[in-house]
């Protein structure tokens, strides 16, 4: 028998002598795009359509051909597909229920690509008719409610999740997206729950829950009262909190084990092997960087949890393995392409600690160990507009986190260290450090080490001011902390204080250029008032006085470029331009460093000229230091210990507009709902009569 070839609906034998057949459900398709009632002639027509392996390709190509007024004479039977989809949804048969939400995602696609045209009719109108829309909608949203809640096919699941992905996608800008409104009244946010709370749920659909979940809280989220974000906010259910944030660590874990797996590639010279990464993940650039592009949604989803449930602070110190060193099960990977914004899941889910006995020889780690990891590879590479985005992401997260309480409690909490391998940038004037000899610390000191290491490696000359602004925020809420309760965090605050005073002094540098761009005086009253933070309130919170006098050579010891930025802000303080009154503040906030300099330096010069010293060592110096604190005189800075809190509606909602939409165009680009075949589907469904 001569085989037969498929191809857009058609039925072709590899004999030329006869015409091309088409498939019995193209036939019926082209049935519904006349203006004829297609039951009328078949009586069993709807029931037989949902029998048929739909044709994806065939069924949106045949919307999108079609104008806008040409699919307004046929809306009468798409009105009556869809309502006969919602109907099929309710059916036993399982195949018909995959049918149907496959048609149902088709229809949503088709007739948005049409929505985007000059006509402008409604989606909704065009879907389902204003009239019966309320009704319709009620059905559909608690059918899927069901089948997400019933402990029925875990493909039947998928499914679901993808159409509601798909509903929710369906605009650029989700806010605009009126389906929404009925999604928002008939809430699916109790089956979010039930998925991310199951361990074989959440295995299977975890990933596509938690970017639904992301996406639902931010539909009009400044506009009006939206239910996610209220039922969100008081979730506090343990499992179910604990799924969510075992989701968010399994994704991130995720690459950054696939980003140092590259790196180790990259630095044995198969640089080759960067590009042929799945998922395009990595990117070679011009200076021979290793690249990840983020995944946003996720990180999306991570930022939601923290800023809204004070609960969900809990799950981030969480402790399970070291997600990158566990030997667990493979997986087959899915024949769909993975996309770093896209919906796929990734191949395998770190469950929870009952599920996965902590090892002696495994390293443990958390949620935010692996967000701090995450981090410090986004954070490598800010120039293009995309991962500048993705690191202001983190910083905010960061930010969420420094203001907490609870947070902040388990982060200085001595009983709780780890070694915390943060990515640092290849620079040429440093080793890169060795794994083995990372000590462990409080959390904290990884905190630290990543606004460290940001401040250092990125002055250049594309200054990203507004990252720079919330790292000094971050170490400045992190010590009002420590302030506040007494902490004395053993930190090697020399590194901090050197990196502040390099920052100081690129400033300095390049005033010129910076200044046609930024502020750049806000940035330094931000790091000088860190310096007066420690000098005034240094003694409750640095770990040794010694420290505190450490503090004090730094500053004598670089006391030339604190020198140059007081000559540079008294000229233009004195001038009657545009940065008269931003740099007045930083004169005044100089205050009590030049008291000390101006105090110290002179005692060091007598001391090297009595003993006959023409270079102090640090220690000499240090001896000048603590002999003469007793006539120094400071002036007392009031608001060191103040900040204001962290707030998105009124400063970052330009921002969180811009990054949904950059996710929703992603997730609707990478949705992918014929991945089941229905072979797969019919063995599933064997057992069911």
């Amino acid at each position: 028998m001569a085989q037969a070839e498929k191809k857009g609906g058609l039925l072709r034998k590899s004999s030329a002598s006869k015409k091309p057949l088409k498939e019995k459900v193209v036939l019926m398709y082209d049935e519904i795009f006349t203006t004829e009632d297609p039951s009328k002639c078949s009586l069993r027509f709807w029931e037989e359509l949902f029998l048929m392996k739909v044709n994806l390709e065939y069924l949106e190509g045949k919307l999108e051909a079609l104008d806008g007024e040409e699919l307004m004479k046929i809306k009468d039977n798409i009105n009556c597909l869809f309502q006969h989809c919602i109907q099929a949804l309710g059916e036993e048969h399982p195949i018909r229920v995959v049918n149907a939400l496959q048609t149902l995602c088709a229809l949503i696609r088709g007739v948005h690509q049409k929505n985007k045209s000059t006509s402008g009719f409604d989606i909704i109108n065009m879907l389902v008719g204003f009239d019966k829309a309320e009704l319709c909608m009620k059905n559909l949203m608690e059918s899927l409610d069901s089948l997400l809640c019933a402990e029925g096919s875990e493909s039947l699941k998928s499914l679901c999740l993808k159409l509601l992905l798909c509903l929710v996608t369906v605009t650029d800008n989700i806010s605009q997206n009126t389906i929404l409104e009925y999604v928002m009244i008939n809430s699916i946010f109790e089956a979010i729950l039930q998925i991310l709370s199951s361990p074989l749920s959440r295995r299977e659909h975890g990933y596509d829950a938690v970017v639904l979940l992301a996406l639902l809280v931010n539909y009009r989220k400044y506009e009006s009262v939206n239910p996610y974000i209220v039922k969100l906010s008081i979730v506090d259910d343990e499992a179910t909190l604990n799924g969510m944030g075992l989701v968010i660590a399994q994704a991130l874990s995720e690459y950054n084990r696939q980003y140092k797996d590259k790196e180790e590639e990259h630095q044995s010279g198969f640089l080759s092997a960067l590009t042929n990464m799945v998922g395009s993940m990595f990117i070679a650039d011009a200076d021979e960087k290793i690249s990840v592009q983020t995944n946003e949604a996720i990180l999306l989803a991570l930022y939601e949890a923290v800023h809204l449930n004070r609960n969900f602070i809990t799950v981030l110190a969480q402790s399970h393995p070291e997600m990158g060193l566990m030997t667990t099960p493979t997986s087959p990977i899915p024949a769909t392409p993975v996309t770093p914004l896209g919906t796929t899941p990734p191949s395998s889910d770190v469950i929870s600690s009952a599920e996965l006995p902590l090892d002696a020889d495994v390293q443990t780690s958390n949620l935010l160990i692996t967000f701090l990891k995450y981090s410090s590879i986004v954070m490598q590479d800010t120039k293009d507009e995309h991962r500048l985005h993705s690191g202001k992401l983190c910083l905010i997260i960061l930010t969420c986190i420094a203001e907490d309480q609870y947070a902040n409690a388990f982060l200085h909490d001595d009983n709780m260290n780890f070694r915390v391998n943060l990515h640092r940038m290849p620079m040429r004037h440093r080793k890169k450090a060795a794994d083995k000899n990372l000590p462990c610390r409080p959390l904290v000191c990884a905190v630290l080490d990543l606004m460290v290491e940001f401040i250092v490696t990125h002055m250049m000359k594309e200054f990203p001011m507004d990252l720079y602004i919330r790292c000094i925020q971050i170490v400045h809420k992190l010590l009002c902390y420590q302030k506040k309760c007494r902490v004395r965090l053993h930190y090697t605050w020399r590194e901090l204080w050197s990196a502040l005073i390099n920052l100081l002094k690129f400033l300095m540098s390049n005033e010129t250029v910076l200044l046609a761009k930024h502020n750049i005086f806000t940035l330094a009253l931000m790091v000088v008032n860190l310096f007066n933070m420690f000098i005034t309130y240094g003694d409750t919170f640095l770990p040794t006085p010694s420290s505190y006098d450490e503090l004090y050579y730094e500053i004598i010891r670089m006391h030339q470029n604190f020198d140059n930025l007081y000559s540079m802000v008294l000229r233009l303080s004195t001038n009657a331009g545009q940065w008269k009154e931003p740099a007045s503040k930083v004169t005044h906030a100089l205050v009590n460093i030049r008291a000390i300099i101006n105090h110290f330096n002179p005692k060091i010069e007598s001391y090297a000229a009595v003993n006959h010293i023409s270079q102090l060592s640090e220690d000499q110096v240090l001896e000048v230091v603590r002999s003469n604190y007793d006539t120094l005189t400071l002036k007392l800075q009031d608001g060191l210990d103040q900040y204001e809190r962290y707030s998105e509606q009124h400063k970052e909602a330009a921002f969180f507009k811009e990054l949904v939409r950059s996710i929703s165009i992603n997730v609707r680009k990478n949705l992918a709902f014929n991945t089941l075949s229905q072979e797969l589907l019919l063995k599933e469904f064997s057992t069911i009569s």
